[in-house]
């Protein structure tokens, strides 16, 4: 309905352009919006207010104007100009009602959008660096990626969802350092663990697996390892202490095994990854390894397309890109003065290489503690000969756990952590997906699992799942009393007492509130309507009863309540929440 009134304002406003009452050449952003007082109508158009200045006219007088044009439209009762030039327009009954028999038809499909005209979009999200499972932290942007990707996918973009592995950095070196002094632990070497090292009980397992696999085929005497080694904290520098030992263990092992030792840990944590985001309803098309940029010359190739342009400089030996040019707050290193490139030479490598692969437009889900790179990734972007624009990047804030009111306290490298399969086989993946999604991604958030466990209308999920439950009962007690039930050809005009009638409306809101989800990237926005229309349900259902003796208002009101149910069934599946039959 709100596309049909604003194709309708749309009509009017040509055909008050040919009559020569307004100018010509006005550009309208023509903006509708549902009402939330029922007696200033079902809509509401600020498009007169907007565009009087332009036209020439009062507001009012031109609101006039253009409801005038509009006067004998079908689906609109009657349509009224509000206080300084607002158009309310008030739906006719059978418009609204109309609407029921649309959701049933369309089923699955109800809500779908073009909003996307077949454009291509990717999204890359979680990409967390492969040196442990994942935490309930990484959870949060799991479940707004995929549920943003499926918006974007329902209103009609072509969706690339990617997952970028951090296979090349200093972290995994850490990560191969600490697996290598584990497996010594287990050869019967007596080692002395880093305080820099990955300590997780992951990292037993897979030293556990190379000695299983590789007998005591790298192992090396304790006191060779340590030998010229600088002291660890707190006596002494503990980066410094891993960085020589990952030296050490490069050394001693040599190119080959301390690859074999290096892609067990990398290969067997992104498996344990892969698998976790499969479990949670996470899956991707694409999974990018950090490593090829160097491996396929992309990051020399960036480098030289920025030196081409005229974009870097040397000094102290070094490779700086010009940065500030862009506007970021300093210029960076792409290459040191030892001839190795940066982290940032490999971000930039990673997002020419996006838009070489012909995406319109690139939306990175990162946490909110890389809120510093956005501006040097864009200024790369914009010296490279792209449209920094067209990069965008949504920020995830972190989210904390409580249990009994106490916040569980968690650290990744010490290895205290609570993981996402810890979550899910906790609470369930369909509390998990939704509490991540009910706030903005921006905001802080505690995620009470006293309150995700809890099987009552207290729990949010619960409550939505629990109106789906309730609408499959009612047939099924139609079926259990042999009960033919029309759902063609009914009389939807006997729905018409305040709940049926808040409901239609509702309903019919649903594709406007996913189109403005997916173009504000708020998947929340679904989440609060879906709550609004269980609470609306619930409230019908308790005053009302369905199986009732006269067959045209039962038939009726059982077509509403599928209508409810296939709504809430495809807002949850936007989530990626499963929509019950019994509870």
């Amino acid at each position: 309905m709100k596309k049909t009134i604003t194709d309708l304002i749309a009509q009017a406003l040509h055909e008050l352009e040919q009559a020569s009452q307004i100018p010509s050449n006005l550009v309208s952003n023509i903006q509708v919006t549902s009402s939330r007082d029922p007696s200033q109508g079902d809509y509401a158009s600020n498009v007169a207010l907007a565009l009087a200045k332009p036209a020439g006219l009062p507001p009012r007088e031109l609101a006039q104007l253009i409801a005038a044009k509009i006067a004998a439209a079908e689906d609109i009762d009657r349509i009224e100009v509000a206080g300084p030039g607002f158009i309310n327009f008030f739906v006719a009954s059978n418009a609204s009602q109309s609407i029921v028999s649309t959701i049933l038809e369309q089923a699955d499909d109800y809500g779908r959008g073009s909003l996307g005209q077949g454009a291509k979009i990717q999204i890359e999200f979680v990409s967390a660096n492969p040196t442990g499972p994942l935490h309930v932290g990484h959870g949060r942007g799991a479940a707004y990626g995929a549920t943003l990707a499926n918006l974007l996918e329902f209103v009609g973009f072509q969706v690339q969802r990617e997952y970028y592995v951090n296979d090349a950095g200093r972290q995994m070196h850490i990560l191969g350092a600490s697996t290598w002094l584990r497996y010594l632990e287990l050869c019967g070497e007596a080692i002395v663990f880093p305080s820099n090292g990955y300590q997780g009980d992951y990292v037993w397992d897979i030293a556990a697996t190379l000695h299983r696999e590789h007998g005591e085929a790298f192992r090396q005497p304790a006191a060779l390892v340590f030998a010229d080694v600088g002291e660890d904290a707190p006596a002494g520098d503990k980066e410094k202490h891993i960085d020589q030992l990952i030296a050490k263990a490069q050394g001693l092992l040599g190119e080959n095994d301390y690859r074999i030792v290096f892609d067990l840990a990398l290969n067997t944590l992104i498996e344990v990854i892969r698998n976790d985001l499969h479990a949670f309803g996470v899956d991707f098309d694409h999974w990018f390894s950090e490593r090829s940029l160097s491996d396929e010359g992309l990051i020399d190739r960036a480098i030289a397309r920025l030196q081409d342009n005229g974009h870097v400089y040397q000094q102290e030996g070094a490779l700086w890109f010009r940065s500030t040019d862009f506007g970021d707050e300093k210029d960076r290193v792409v290459r040191r003065d030892n001839g190795q490139t940066t982290y940032f030479a490999s971000d930039i490598a990673y997002h020419m290489d996006k838009f070489d692969r012909g995406f319109d437009k690139v939306i990175n889900i990162w946490g909110a503690d890389h809120h510093g790179y956005i501006a040097r990734v864009k200024a790369a972007l914009s010296a490279l000969g792209y449209n920094a624009d067209d990069l965008e990047i949504q920020l995830v804030q972190f989210a904390n756990l409580f249990e009994n009111g106490v916040k569980i306290a968690m650290s990744t490298r010490s290895g205290e952590f609570v993981t996402l399969r810890q979550l899910r086989e906790d609470v369930g993946r369909d509390a998990a997906r939704f509490f991540y999604v009910m706030r903005k991604a921006e905001q802080h958030m505690d995620f009470d699992l006293d309150l995700a466990r809890e099987q009552s209308s207290n729990n949010p999920v619960f409550y939505l799942q629990y109106a789906h439950a309730r609408i499959c009962s009612v047939w099924r007690q139609c079926a259990e009393k042999g009960l033919e039930i029309a759902t063609r050809q009914v009389d939807l005009s006997r729905l018409d007492n305040s709940h049926e009638q808040a409901l239609i409306k509702q309903l019919g809101q649903f594709p406007e509130q996913v189109e403005s989800a997916a173009r504000r990237r708020e998947p929340h926005l679904v989440v609060n309507y879906l709550r609004d229309l269980a609470n609306h349900f619930h409230s019908w259902y308790n005053a009302h009863q369905f199986i009732v003796d006269d067959v045209e208002l039962r038939d009726a009101r059982l077509s509403l309540a599928s209508a409810v149910g296939q709504v809430l069934k495809n807002g949850l599946n936007l989530m990626g929440v499963s929509a019950p039959e019994k509870m």
